[in-house]
């Protein structure tokens, strides 16, 4: 059984920090490559941030560098995402997602087997 489950969302101010954790269980464990993505209502889902399995390399949006961090603890299963500055328009259900087959990160949505539910981000003005 494959399993991701996100946690850390929440509501804050605009400029606030939130960590947001992935932990993996069954077949989406193990060195895969990992992302984040985010949908807001009413648009697409949308990269955010990728880690190769080894967490040797990362990849972000041109919105979110800088800004955002994302890390791994393959002991733990677990991916991290820290966001700094959140903005307003940063609102948004945060899905957590994993290759399953590569070690690779990507910033393609269709690149990714396994999903979890998401947590929501609020971010208020």
């Amino acid at each position: 059984q494959a399993e991701l489950v996100e946690s850390g969302g929440g509501l804050v101010q605009a400029g606030d920090s939130l960590r947001l954790s992935c932990a993996a269980s069954g077949r989406t464990s193990g060195s895969y490559g990992m992302g984040w993505f985010r949908q807001a209502p009413g648009k697409e889902r949308e990269f955010v941030a990728a880690i190769s399995g080894s967490g040797g390399s990362t990849w972000y949006a041109d919105s979110v560098k800088g800004r955002f961090t994302i890390s791994r603890d393959n002991a733990k299963n677990t991916v991290y995402l820290q966001m700094n500055a959140l903005k307003p328009e940063e609102t948004a259900l945060y899905y957590c997602a994993s290759r399953g087959i590569s070690v690779s990160g990507s910033y393609y949505a269709r690149d990714y087997r396994y999903w979890g539910q998401g947590t929501q981000v609020t971010v208020s003005s």
